[in-house]
């Protein structure tokens, strides 16, 4: 009963205050904001960043479109093949060939050119045929590989630059808060998170690219043996 007369008491004089203190609202910055704060140089590489970026993923989905379609089974193409040469009726089975949208056809087509010749001579064409085709397959992973080394160095390069900016601007301010050190921190290791984000991307589709390549190539070879085992059947 006393607490309660004195309180009243007390908040009737205004000593005392009950009400609920509310914090202010924190002010959230999105790593937009925080990139128009970083400095144009940051802005700058963090732009040659996401160009790699667009540029990796056109090469990825272009290349694993066309490996993919290069590596389509036909599981009939060799056996049509293989009766056509049998009746003796070359004219058809080149029409196949040209009907036929893979390197195993373009390989056997280039076969059938040289039928008549010493199949060293055969043998030497579609193996020359393969070779571009793998090199048609391979088109733009270089680019990508490469866009997996530097995308990461370019963003540590950010970091650093960024690092560099952040101390010298601290060097000649008069207050230094932890807001500003950290500001200064996390807007320079933007670049690496997006360069290291990148790179990891190109790296793994990279080496997916390589592993579908290698698949097609070990069907051209396993079609090109066949190929060359039908051509040495008697008849």
């Amino acid at each position: 009963m006393f607490l309660n007369h004195l309180i009243l008491l007390l908040q009737a004089q205004g000593d005392l205050n009950l009400d609920p203190v509310v914090p202010p609202a924190m002010e959230a910055e999105s790593l937009f904001d925080v990139l128009l704060e970083s400095g144009i140089l940051t802005m700058i590489i963090v732009g040659i960043l996401l160009l790699l970026f667009i540029i990796g993923l056109y090469i990825f989905s272009e290349r694993y479109i066309t490996i993919k379609a290069a590596g389509s089974d036909d599981e009939g193409f060799m056996e049509r093949i293989r009766r056509e040469i049998s009746s003796g009726n070359m004219a058809n089975a080149r029409a196949l060939c040209t009907t036929t949208d893979s390197p195993v056809a373009r390989m056997v087509d280039k076969g059938l050119q040289r039928i008549g010749r010493p199949l060293r001579d055969i043998d030497a064409a579609v193996e020359n045929v393969g070779n571009l085709e793998v090199f048609r397959l391979e088109k733009g992973l270089s680019t990508l590989a490469s866009i997996a080394g530097a995308a990461p160095m370019i963003g540590f390069f950010g970091t650093v630059t960024g690092m560099i900016n952040a101390f010298y601007e601290m060097s000649n301010a008069q207050n230094i808060t932890p807001d500003v050190l950290a500001g200064g921190i996390y807007s320079a290791l933007l670049t690496t998170a997006a360069g290291l984000f990148i790179g990891i991307l190109a790296f793994v589709g990279y080496n997916l690219l390589v592993a579908q390549v290698e698949r097609v190539v070990y069907k051209m070879e396993r079609s090109t043996t066949e190929f060359m085992d039908l051509l040495q059947e008697p008849g």
